[in-house]
């Protein structure tokens, strides 16, 4: 039930940043730093009226965050759920002797039954458009037949067939869901339809069951059922059965799936169909991070065949695939290739294109948008024209470069930057609260930072000459970008101990005298130092831990 409180997953590293220590720190460890920082802050050392303010509102800040962190209960609920986990309403009523255990037991019973709540407003849409396209004059026309009609000297392109599909659920109880569906279709002007209303209940754990009715202007009545059954931890079978009404009578059908993981990432599957078309198939499917492989074979009537396709995943934020296939039987011989990738935060695009015999050279367009998927077959030729094999592999993939480059990089680049301003602006106040917080830490520190440079220079250690937290512009390309960094060159000296700097691996915009100088954009923490006379330099991004001084970051006298 985390993502519940995703919003807060920026703060969660807020109070162990502030203290400087580690999500695994022991007691001794935040005790040692609030201690420190207590003694930096403490009000009593002020004797101007602001300044005493200001220590005031930091003393009372890292009172809070060492007050969560040193209770177990408390810090178990901060490091699952952040800060908004320890306001969430119910907490009153447990217990505080609980572990952390029963803590984390608690929340996500008191999630359940605020989703429970919400379980009538919630359906599950899901939507399919297909639209085929008949484009074979393009390819394949007899100039002579057409030079004498109006119009004849362009190809003739139509719609031959189309089909609407939608579903919704609507949960009943926490076990029992209605699922409506309906559905309307048309080739070369017929055309019907069939609405459905399925009753699904969950038995247990290891099952369900469906029973579903049906109607429809071309088939006539439908009365069907379903069951899913775990039989071990490794097996399951479904199992769905129909009775279709109809002028010719009644026709029964069957369909049963057994499968079974052969490995962690391998699946078996044999399927029995019996009625008007009986089959036996059976496939091996094998899914990994980079590849999905599939095999099958299936003996029936009226068709036979065997398939193999392959699938591979490139590791890229666009999560691009390509993919191939044949498939042979007694329809003859079709192969696939294709390729599918993300072009927004919500939609994946892909293309595929088919050369078979006896079918000819197809190309299909596929959409998904959310749950709605848009599908669009184009049927090119009925023979095999090596003209309609290349223009389908070329026309889609020109046409998604320019589309990619003149609309959807354009969009989303604008998309991503009207978001960013309105972070932006709804974090204005707080991230001014923080830079007045973080410039008054710094006037705080001075006194204790130049008995810190003091020290250090006694003993030739380390001294911070300039460091600056924020956005850098080190690609050319981008140089028309502004910088937007901070100096917090007083915070990181009073870090400083025993000529030792360390940062963990937490956001350094919780470290005491820093705030976020650019929201929603990476960061980096460059450092330029002096160790026993040495200098040095180190450009660490935020978010990693950093150990100071190393030799990998002196700079050579030539440079």
């Amino acid at each position: 039930m985390a993502p519940a409180l995703e919003d807060d997953e920026i703060d969660n590293n807020d109070y162990y940043s502030l203290l400087n220590v580690r999500r695994e720190a022991t007691q001794e460890e935040l005790k040692g730093s609030y201690r420190r920082l207590c003694m930096l802050y403490h009000p009593d050392k002020h004797r101007d009226p602001e300044l005493k303010r200001q220590a005031e509102q930091l003393f009372n800040l890292v009172h809070q965050a060492y007050e969560v962190l040193s209770d177990p209960q408390l810090r178990a609920i901060y490091d699952i759920y952040g800060k908004r986990g320890l306001d969430v309403e119910g907490w009153e009523v447990v217990e505080r002797k609980r572990t952390p255990v029963e803590i984390r037991e608690e929340f996500e019973r008191l999630q359940r039954e605020r989703e429970e709540r919400r379980l009538q407003q919630r359906t599950n849409p899901k939507g399919m458009i297909s639209v085929g396209v008949d484009a074979t004059d393009l390819f394949d026309r007899y100039e002579e037949d057409y030079k004498d009609l109006p119009g004849g000297g362009f190809p003739h392109v139509e719609i031959n067939k189309m089909h609407i599909s939608q579903s919704i659920e609507a949960p009943l109880t926490t076990t029992d869901t209605a699922v409506l569906s309906g559905s309307l279709s048309t080739h070369n002007g017929n055309g019907g339809g069939n609405i459905n209303l399925a009753l699904r209940r969950v038995t247990s754990a290891k099952g369900w069951g469906e029973v579903e009715f049906g109607a429809g202007d071309s088939h006539g009545p439908l009365l069907g059922m379903k069951i899913f059954r775990n039989l071990t931890a490794r097996c399951f079978v479904t199992a769905q059965c129909g009775l279709q009404f109809s002028s010719r009578g009644v026709r029964p059908g069957c369909t049963t799936v057994l499968a079974r993981h052969l490995d962690k990432n391998t699946m078996g599957y044999l399927q029995w169909r019996w009625g008007t078309q009986s089959s036996m198939n059976t496939s091996i499917v094998r899914d990994t991070k980079t590849s999905h492989f599939t095999f099958a074979m299936q003996l029936g009537i009226p068709h036979s065949f065997m398939m193999m396709s392959y699938q591979y995943k490139f590791q890229d934020d666009e999560q691009t695939k390509v993919k191939g296939s044949i498939k042979s039987g007694f329809f003859g011989t079709v192969v696939e290739y294709g390729a599918e990738r993300k072009i927004s935060r919500h939609s994946v695009l892909g293309a595929t294109v088919s050369v078979g015999v006896p079918q000819g050279v197809s190309l299909k367009i596929k959409l998904n948008r959310a749950s709605q998927t848009y599908f669009f077959p184009i049927h090119l030729t009925d023979q095999l024209l090596p003209s309609a094999v290349f223009y389908a592999t070329v026309g889609p993939l020109i046409f998604y470069l320019a589309i990619q480059r003149l609309i959807i990089r354009p969009y989303v680049r604008a998309q991503q930057e009207q978001d960013l301003e309105k972070h932006r602006e709804s974090s204005a106040s707080d991230i001014a609260r923080k830079k007045q917080e973080a410039e008054s830490a710094v006037l705080l520190m001075q006194e204790s930072v130049r008995r810190i440079i003091e020290t250090e220079e006694s003993r030739m250690g380390l001294i911070i000459l300039n460091a600056w937290f924020g956005k850098f512009v080190t690609d050319n390309s981008r140089r028309h970008e502004r910088a937007k960094v901070i100096d917090v060159s007083v915070p990181l000296q009073c870090l400083v101990k025993d000529s030792k700097l360390i940062l963990t691996e937490a956001t350094k915009t919780g470290l005491p005298g820093f705030y976020d100088p650019c929201v929603g954009e990476e960061k980096s923490l460059k450092v330029l130092y002096q160790f026993r006379g040495v200098m040095h330099q180190v450009l660490s991004p935020d978010g990693e831990a950093l150990r100071i001084p190393k030799q990998s970051h002196r700079i050579d006298a030539d440079t």
